[in-house]
């Protein structure tokens, strides 16, 4: 009815599950090998991936697709695939879970996996600084210590947990810039042991990449699955080595070459050959509201969901691989799911898209003016500004462009919302 009445449906049976039973977690994982994803960055995409490349080997596997990631949605994703029948084949659950959601399901269920892709500043007015996003996912990670741990070796502060759990790491042994000094907006800075400014043999992006501490030796843990070379980089996806093999991803970025190779660490664990993973990675389609690609008129238009400065950066990144012109849409709202505080929109790199051959440029969302203002002290120019204060103004002059391709940067209840107008006019034929 949720799901028929008001286009939902992705939490609120969970809520009524748990008033019905706070403990129906135990009875509907009960035959579920369960793959938990969690991090700040790249959950859903790395969720998507393995998803994917465990339906293309033929198993049968749920996933909770639509990135509702509280207990609440989890437990509505479980509910919506209960079968009263009694099932003797393996079943899988990759599911995407809130860094501060992990605890509660880990009080139910034991996963046969989590994977946690990264830790940045992220919503801090509900987080706290990312130190405290570590704490909260390894209260949940303590509760299950016969879960097999697959973490970035690049973050920091994944080294070294000290939890008796089996721990698989990867990581690139390349870097895709020449640099190795970390930016002063980035998170993780200084040695988790004894607070020294970490050094870098190179950097990724943000504070990822070969890290160690001149003062008391801490550093990156050796790897067990890595990125040895990025071959070449389009706007549609990269060509890469791991552990020796050649793969196209066939999504964008350093992020998805990140997220891809969390998906094959997660495979590997599993079982699954690296035939089927180098079959299932070249054909990935976006997930969610996630570099997704929507026909709008004749134009081809590109979500991308951004939430925080080490995100936007990479997002920006991306869209920099793109040397036509295009045109841009940028949301910012500041509700609950956003995070209410948007200073941190002045630490993303805005002036990088002040070289790029961008022709409109529209600007939406609650905070529409504070992301106008940003743009123009980056530089980029105002005469091409153009404020949308509907759905209805912004859809028509993206149909008005002159060329073709429209990326569109959106925050999480900004893409969301986005998406129903979509869906609602037609452009979008389902909506989760």
């Amino acid at each position: 009815m949720s799901k028929l009445l008001f286009k939902g449906g992705s939490n609120f049976p969970g809520k009524v599950a748990l008033k019905l039973d706070k403990n129906i977690l135990k009875v509907i994982c009960k035959n579920y090998k369960i793959i938990l994803i969690t991090g700040t960055n790249g959950k859903t995409t790395t969720t998507s991936m393995i998803y994917n490349i465990l339906k293309d080997t033929g198993k049968s596997v749920i996933t909770n697709s639509t990135g509702a990631n509280m207990i609440t949605g989890i437990v509505a994703c479980f509910v919506e695939n209960y079968s009263f029948k009694k099932c003797c084949e393996t079943n899988y659950a990759v599911i995407e879970c809130d860094e501060a959601n992990v605890s509660f399901f880990t009080d139910y269920i034991t996963p046969e996996v989590i994977a946690v892709t990264n830790l940045f500043r992220d919503q801090l007015d509900r987080y706290g600084e990312v130190y405290t996003t570590l704490q909260k996912i390894l209260q949940g990670i303590k509760k299950a210590p016969l879960t097999n741990l697959v973490l970035n070796g690049d973050e920091s502060l994944l080294g070294d947990l000290n939890v008796p759990n089996r721990t698989i790491y990867y990581g690139f042994n390349c870097s895709p810039t020449r640099d190795k000094e970390v930016s002063i907006n980035a998170d993780a800075k200084f040695c988790k042991k004894c607070k020294s400014p970490y050094k870098y043999n190179f950097l990724t992006y943000s504070h990822l990449g070969d890290y160690y501490c001149e003062n008391c030796g801490y550093k990156r843990p050796d790897l067990d699955y890595v990125l040895d070379e990025i071959k070449f980089q389009t706007p549609d996806g990269s060509s890469v080595v791991i552990n020796g093999e050649d793969y196209y991803i066939n999504q964008p970025g350093i992020y998805n070459m990140y997220n891809a190779l969390c998906a094959y660490s997660v495979a590997v664990v599993c079982g699954i050959s690296t035939s089927h993973i180098y079959n299932s990675l070249k054909k990935q389609q976006s997930a969610f509201g996630r570099q997704e690609s929507i026909e709008v008129g004749s134009k081809e238009v590109k979500i991308i969901l951004v939430k925080n400065p080490a995100g936007y950066d990479q997002a920006i990144n991306t869209i920099s691989l793109d040397d036509r012109t295009f045109n841009l849409v940028v949301l910012l709202n500041d509700n609950y799911a956003d995070g209410r505080d948007v200073s941190w929109i002045w630490d993303v790199n805005f002036e990088r898209l002040s070289s790029l051959s961008i022709d409109k440029i529209m600007i939406s969302g609650i905070r529409l003016y504070d992301m106008a203002v940003r743009l123009k002290v980056a530089g980029l120019p105002e005469k091409n500004f153009i404020i949308c204060k509907t759905y209805e103004q912004l859809i028509e002059e993206v149909k008005n462009c002159e060329s073709n391709t429209v990326y569109v940067l959106a925050t999480y209840t900004a893409m969301i919302s986005l998406r129903k107008f979509l869906n609602s006019k037609g452009y979008i034929k389902k909506l989760w």
